[in-house]
């Protein structure tokens, strides 16, 4: 058996309805598992998937995380079939994306932003936000921001937006 997750793609930011979808199967319909955690909490569950004749299924699923205890912006969205020998996790795949309400209350969506000359985080979230030390926030929406003293005109800086 395989899983393929399409959505949520690795570093994605999501909401508090977090979308999972892909295509699994290999066998004929089975039962998949998800995990989503932070390692403090977690929300777990079930889905079926296959075409009933061996082949693959695609499947999507709506997980509500708002209830959790979720206490970093970080989350990894597992996805798992589990062995009827010994309920051992088969086939797992990863994927780490972001909380959006971990970084902006009330997370809505995201803007793309392009850098242009002379732009820094600071005048980022100054012109977004209203106060440049919220700068922050840029940086964890944005992982391949590894210095927030450099960002690249051209550059695409990923802004959340709460309501």
């Amino acid at each position: 058996m395989t899983i393929d997750v399409q959505q949520p793609r690795p570093n994605d930011i999501v909401g508090d309805e977090v979308q999972i979808a892909g295509m699994a199967g290999g066998g004929f319909e089975a039962t998949y598992l998800y995990r989503i955690s932070e390692g403090h909490d977690e929300v777990t569950g079930h889905f079926m998937a296959g075409d009933g004749v061996g082949g693959h299924g695609q499947f999507q699923v709506s997980v509500d995380v708002s209830g959790a205890a979720f206490t970093r912006e970080r989350l990894q969205v597992e996805v798992f079939h589990e062995s009827p020998k010994d309920g051992s996790e088969q086939e797992k795949v990863i994927v780490p994306v972001i909380l959006g309400s971990q970084i902006v209350p009330g997370y809505t969506t995201y803007l793309e932003y392009e850098v242009q000359a002379g732009d820094t985080l600071w005048g980022i979230a100054q012109q977004h936000y209203g106060d440049g030390s919220l700068y922050h926030r840029l940086v964890t929406a944005n992982p391949d921001i590894t210095d927030p003293d450099v960002i690249h005109t051209g550059d695409i800086v990923r802004v959340p937006q709460g309501s």
